[in-house]
């Protein structure tokens, strides 16, 4: 069985459904800290043909508080909430699956929550719907019950405890993750790779590792389900 661990990021790039639609269950690490400057909250999108920081505002953010007790600010969420809406109307009215692309967005941001982990594990689940990613997805924090364990360990009791054979880990993760310690654990760790890719933004010069959203607002969904096979296991 393969496994993947990852934070819940707001619609994140490609290569995070990547590694979803690859393994055969996917844990949302929704119970450890949270991440200040990460990806959880905030990603980009493109406007005026540069990268644009959006970001959800988030109250009282701690790296001592975890994902999952980390809330939106309420105040300010729904002027936000107008304004990025907005934004997108404005850089991407023009892109060929603009309606599409918004209603999932709508589907996300139509939903009551006060904590920023759900949102975000909701933009992961309503972009999977989309595009036919039928893995199976479970939170952290609703079953192993590891809180106490720390990095490489809670991973590793985490792939016990789901029977892996194979753990996927984004390739960031080479620095983090040691081959030999899994193998000790008899688990295969694999880091997932994606290749280069390009689609047409109407723009002159292509803005690579953008979130999912500019993904899906210029390629059919076929197409999309295609570039979730663009990576190498290494």
């Amino acid at each position: 069985m393969k496994l993947a661990i990852m934070q819940p990021y707001l619609f994140p790039y490609l290569a995070y459904f990547q590694l979803v639609n690859t393994v055969d269950k996917f844990v949302n690490y929704d119970d450890v800290s949270f991440i200040k400057k990460g990806w959880i909250n905030r990603n980009n999108v493109l406007s005026h043909g540069k990268p644009f920081l959006f970001s959800i505002p988030v109250s009282d953010i701690s790296s001592f508080r975890p994902i999952n007790k980390t809330m939106t600010n309420e105040r300010l969420y729904a002027v936000w909430k107008k304004k990025f809406f907005k934004t997108l109307n404005l850089n991407y009215n023009k892109a060929p699956y603009y309606s599409k692309c918004i209603a999932i967005l709508e589907a996300v941001f139509s939903e009551e929550s006060e904590y920023i982990s759900h949102i975000a594990f909701q933009s992961i689940k309503e972009t999977c719907r989309y595009l036919d990613i039928e893995t199976d997805m479970i939170e952290s924090s609703a079953k192993y019950e590891n809180s106490e364990l720390k990095g490489t360990e809670r991973v590793l009791d985490i792939c016990y405890k789901e029977g892996a054979s194979d753990y996927i880990n984004p390739i960031g993760g080479e620095v983090l993750y040691n081959k030999g310690t899994f193998l000790k654990h008899n688990i295969n760790l694999y880091f997932l790779k994606s290749k280069p890719i390009e689609y047409n933004q109407l723009n002159k010069t292509f803005v690579p590792d953008l979130s999912i959203i500019d993904v899906m607002m210029y390629n059919p969904k076929e197409k999309i389900k295609e570039l979730l096979n663009e990576f190498e296991l290494v």
